[in-house]
């Protein structure tokens, strides 16, 4: 059985989103499907796992948090 997650970042605006979108691809890519739609960072964690899919989630919170407080895109 696969578990399948979505989390939704806001942003006040379109280029923070893409700021978000850019900063976090290279480390996310293969492991979290992501997009930018209008002032949202979407982001789709998909695995047979739970323990992997909590791990990731995680994972990508942390460098969302990390990205705003060095980007100030709060």
């Amino acid at each position: 059985m696969n578990i399948k997650t979505k989390i939704t970042f806001n942003y006040v605006n379109n280029k923070y989103a893409e700021i978000a979108y850019q900063s976090l691809y290279p480390d996310n890519e293969g492991f979290v499907e992501s997009y930018v739609d209008d002032t949202k960072l979407v982001c789709i964690i998909e695995n047979e796992n739970i323990s992997t899919v909590l791990n990731t989630i995680e994972d990508l919170i942390q460098c969302e948090k990390m990205i705003e407080m060095t980007s100030e895109i709060l």
